[in-house]
């Protein structure tokens, strides 16, 4: 055999090939069943909003969160989302995006609900107009 392809000189190599040499194999075991459980699979929650779930998977779980379902331009973007595959990165953009467009959507809800959440807007809005303003240049004029 050829020393390039030989690793048997170095100390440990190959150690997973067998599982007697495994320093953890006395503790890789298979968790024990839960004794007395009366099902083996938790009874379907009923769907009371839309719930997305991934197209690699041919439901949605037995137990799922409804405390935010999706809604506006988020939950638009959250629906392109999971038509596309978890393997594929577009997925996982368009659910970052969503996630940041419903915290400007929440913002937004905010100030349309609550006087003192819109006097705050105004408030940093016409401080944000009012630095655009002093730190804007003159235009200089020829002589």
């Amino acid at each position: 055999m050829n020393q390039a392809t030989d690793h048997s000189h170095i100390p440990d190599w190959g150690v997973d090939l067998d599982p007697a040499r495994r320093p953890a194999v006395p503790m890789e075991h298979t968790p024990p069943r839960l004794e007395g459980v009366h099902w083996d699979r938790p009874a379907q929650q009923p769907r009371t909003v839309e719930v997305l779930h991934s197209i690699e998977r041919p439901g949605i779980t037995p137990v799922f969160g409804t405390s935010v379902p999706p809604s506006a331009v988020s939950g638009w973007i959250r629906r392109r989302a999971f038509q596309r595959s978890e393997s594929d990165l577009r997925h996982w953009m368009l659910l970052l995006l969503a996630d940041r467009v419903n915290v400007a959507e929440g913002l937004l809800d905010d100030v349309r609900r609550s006087p003192r959440a819109r006097a705050a807007a105004f408030g940093v809005a016409g401080a944000a107009l009012a630095l655009w303003m002093l730190r804007r240049r003159p235009a200089r004029r020829a002589p």
